[in-house]
Parts: structure tokens; C-alpha cells; sequence
């Protein structure tokens, strides 16, 4: 790219961050990951770039850097479903891989000046309606403030220390709790297992078939749809859910395993 020699660098950084984007649809992932820095170069902070690489380093199982890279999106704009998703995928990889003392062994995460960060304040209670989030909020949605949003996190964190102890039911009134205020994939893909658990198979397929509206490509709402539609007997439906997650993932050994049931059923 270097003929745009006379490109602004905020041009340069788009060009590079969208080469990325190709890269990482191709499957090649260190050319992302090179062309994303450079157009972190040229723009620190920009969300894109940090996001498409946070991918590239996923996909390379480099899951501490994709982690740090998915933690300062969320610095500079707490919104970003894709990063909340991306860390809450991160925690669990390095969990499984490095035990509980896995953030110990993690890069540095950046500190993201005030200048880089979209941050909507929470409206005061004197004056009702006074920095509002923004418009873009479809209406009616949840409530979306950084104070609704963090209530909501927490709430999930609950629900996720339930499930470690094996109390699904309690675990699905925190993640409920969790969902009115900030419907998020995540959520819903862990409320799915719970129900799962419970044998509440219709309930966990509905929760599947909410995260896929968000994530189309969940490949854990996928796996979990497909076990619940095979409990209910819709095989059909099953292998047609494992089949989708096997475009992602062909070599996932639980679909796989699944999807060996299924055809013998």
C-alpha cells in the first residue's frame, strides 16, 4: 500500500484495516494480524482493526494477545457485543489452558487514553433525559447504560459461579435477570446450558435460536440447539444445526461426536 503515499493516515489505516478483513475471511491470519497493527500504527484505538485482529490471533489459538486486543475495544467503547463475547470466549480458553492463575501470564492490557473512549455517561436523576446515550439505540431495547450494562455483567458472573457449583436453577433466574437489562449471546448460550440441564429442552433451544439472531455463526448456540433438538427428536433439525457448526469449525470433536449419534438414530 505504499503508492497512497499521499493518503491521510486515517485513509492509510482504513485501507489496511479493511486488507485485514480479507485476510482474515481467507483464512490468513498472519497477514491480518500485520496489516491490523499497521493501521494501529497509523490510528491507535481504532476499534476495527483491534477487532479483526483479535480474531486473527483467536483463530491462531494466540488466545492472551486476542484477549488483551478484545479488552481495550471494550476500554474504549463498553458497548461492543463482539468484544464482550470475544473476552468471555478468551477467559474461558485460557482457564482450560493455563488454570486459575491464567491472568498471571497475560501481556500487559494497554490503558486507552480518555481521548480514544466512547463512554456514555449514565443520566444524572436531576436532570431526566441529560446525556442520554445516543440516538442509535433502537427503542424499546434494553436499558443500555453503562450502569445497566455493568448491573447486567455482574448478574452474568453470578450466574456463571451457580453453574460451577451445579445450581442450574438459580443460575437461569441470574442470567433472566441479566438478559432484561442487556441481551447478549454469551447470556443466553449459558442460560441454554443450564436448561439443558434441567431437561427444559424447549427452553434451551429458543435461547440457542436468541444468540444465533446475535451471532449467527455461535458455534456454541449451535451445539447446544442441536442437543436440545435431539432430545425433543427433531433430528432433522439437529444435523442440520451441527452442520452449520461444522462450516466453522470442522474439527470440533464434540459436533462431530454428535453428529455420529444422530445419524444412527
Amino acid at each position: 500500500l505504499s503508492h497512497v503515499g499521499d493518503a491521510t493516515a486515517e485513509e492509510r489505516s482504513v485501507l489496511l484495516s479493511n486488507r485485514a478483513a480479507c485476510h482474515l475471511k481467507d483464512g490468513a491470519c498472519s497477514l491480518c494480524v500485520s496489516d491490523c497493527t499497521s493501521a494501529l500504527e497509523l490510528v491507535p484505538f481504532s476499534i476495527k482493526p483491534l477487532l479483526r485482529r483479535a480474531a486473527a490471533y483467536e483463530a491462531l489459538e494466540r488466545y492472551p494477545l486476542a484477549y488483551v486486543d478484545y479488552k481495550t475495544v471494550l476500554q474504549v467503547d463498553c458497548s461492543v457485543q463482539a468484544a464482550h463475547d470475544g473476552v468471555n470466549r478468551m477467559t474461558k480458553a485460557l482457564l482450560e489452558k493455563d488454570g486459575v492463575n491464567w491472568r498471571q501470564k497475560l501481556p500487559p492490557i494497554p490503558t486507552v487514553p480518555v481521548s480514544a473512549q466512547t463512554r456514555w455517561s449514565v443520566p444524572s436523576a436531576k436532570a431526566p433525559g441529560a446525556n442520554a446515550p445516543p440516538a442509535t439505540a433502537p427503542q424499546g431495547e434494553p436499558d443500555q447504560t453503562a450502569a445497566g450494562m455493568e448491573r447486567a455483567r455482574t448478574l452474568k458472573e453470578e450466574g456463571n459461579d451457580l453453574v460451577k457449583k451445579g445450581n442450574h436453577k438459580k443460575a437461569v433466574e441470574k442470567y433472566s435477570e441479566s438478559l432484561k437489562l442487556n441481551q447478549e449471546c454469551a447470556t443466553y448460550t449459558n442460560r441454554a446450558l443450564c436448561y439443558l440441564t434441567l431437561k427444559q429442552y424447549k427452553e434451551a433451544a429458543q435461547d440457542c435460536t436468541e444468540a444465533l439472531k446475535l451471532d449467527p455463526k455461535n458455534v456454541k448456540a449451535l451445539y447446544r440447539r442441536a442437543q436440545a433438538f435431539k432430545e425433543l427428536k427433531d433430528y432433522k433439525s439437529s444435523i442440520a444445526d451441527i452442520k452449520s457448526l461444522l462450516k466453522t469449525e470442522p474439527k470440533n470433536t464434540a459436533a462431530l461426536k454428535l453428529l455420529q449419534e444422530l445419524n444412527r438414530a
